[in-house]
C-alpha cells in the first residue's frame, strides 16, 4: 500500500469511532430497525431475497447489514481494520447473516474468491480510488454471469463546489482533475470534533464519462445512468432538507446534479 492510501486508511480507521458515536449515523436507531438505504439505493434493484450481494468499501456495516435485512447474503468489505470490527460486532450482536472482509479493494482478488448476483457501493467511494478503471475489473471480477452492479454517488459536478462557510453557489474545485488532491481537514462530514490526529487524506477527482468508459471497458453493459437534484446529506451549508430525507438547493432546487446512479451488467 502506498503512502497515500496508508494516510486515508489511518484517517479511516480513526474516523470509525467518531461516527459510530455521531447521530449522523445513529448506531442506536440502526440497532433498534432503522434502515439506512435510501430510495435511489435500493429503487432499482428491487427484491434481494436469496440473492448474493458484495458490498465495496462499506466502512462499518450499517448498509451491508441494512442489505442483510432486507434478505440479501450479504458481504462488506473495506480496508479499514477497525471498521470491518465494528461491523462484525454489530452484525454478531444483531444477528444478521452478513460477514465481513478487511482488505484494500485492489487486493480483494487475492483475499475473495467468489462470484456475486449483485456488487454494491454508496456515496463518497469513487474520490477514495487512486485506480479508477483498476476499480472497475474489481467489480467485474465478483460479478456472476448475469449480475447487476450499482452505484449511487455524489455527483463531481457537486464535486466542484466550495462546501465550507459558503452561503451561495461557489465554484472552487476542477472538474477534470489530474492527480491527486491534499487534504488537511479537521473532523470529518458525520462529526465536527477536531481531538483526531491522523488529518492528512489524498482524494481523487473523476468526471462521469470517466466512470461509464471504466465499467464499460471492463466489459459491463450500462442500463441505466441517472442524475438527480438532491443529496443524501446537507453537502452545502445552505441546502434544505425535503420531506423525502434528501437535501436539496433552497431555489432552484433541480437547476443542478448532485447525484448520480448508474446500474450496470456482467453479460452472460
Amino acid at each position: 500500500m502506498d503512502d497515500k492510501l496508508k494516510a486515508n486508511r489511518e484517517n479511516w480507521d480513526e474516523r470509525v469511532p467518531l461516527h459510530a458515536a455521531s447521530s449522523f449515523y445513529d448506531v442506536e436507531g440502526f440497532k433498534a430497525g432503522r434502515m439506512t438505504l435510501d430510495s435511489l439505493e435500493t429503487g432499482e434493484l428491487g427484491d434481494v431475497t436469496g440473492k448474493t450481494l458484495l458490498h465495496l468499501q462499506c466502512h462499518f456495516g450499517l448498509g451491508t447489514l441494512s442489505w442483510a435485512r432486507l434478505g440479501a447474503i450479504a458481504t462488506g468489505m473495506d480496508f479499514s481494520a477497525k471498521g470491518i470490527a465494528l461491523a462484525r460486532k454489530l452484525a454478531e450482536e444483531l444477528n444478521l447473516p452478513a460477514k465481513f472482509i478487511c482488505s484494500d479493494l485492489y487486493d480483494l482478488p487475492n483475499q475473495l474468491d467468489e462470484r456475486f448476483d449483485i456488487v454494491f457501493t454508496s456515496y463518497g467511494v469513487l474520490t477514495w480510488l487512486p485506480d479508477l478503471k483498476g476499480w472497475a475489473r474489481v467489480v467485474a471480477r465478483f460479478l456472476k454471469p448475469g449480475g447487476t452492479f450499482f452505484i449511487a454517488e455524489i455527483h463531481p459536478f457537486a464535486m466542484t463546489l466550495l462546501d465550507e462557510e459558503v452561503t451561495e453557489l461557489r465554484f472552487h474545485y476542477p472538474y477534470f482533475q489530474k492527480g491527486s488532491m491534499r487534504f488537511d481537514d479537521l473532523g470529518s462530514y458525520a462529526t465536527e470534533r477536531t481531538d483526531t490526529r491522523n488529518n492528512t487524506t489524498y482524494e481523487w477527482m473523476y468526471p462521469l464519462g470517466e466512470v461509464v468508459t471504466a465499467l464499460i471497458e471492463a466489459g459491463l453493459r450500462v442500463e441505466t445512468l441517472r442524475e438527480f437534484p438532491q443529496c443524501c446529506y446537507q453537502m452545502l451549508p445552505f441546502m434544505v432538507q425535503g420531506e423525502d430525507g434528501f437535501w436539496y438547493l433552497p431555489e432552484n432546487r433541480d437547476a443542478l446534479p448532485f447525484t448520480f446512479t448508474i446500474k450496470a451488467t456482467l453479460p452472460e
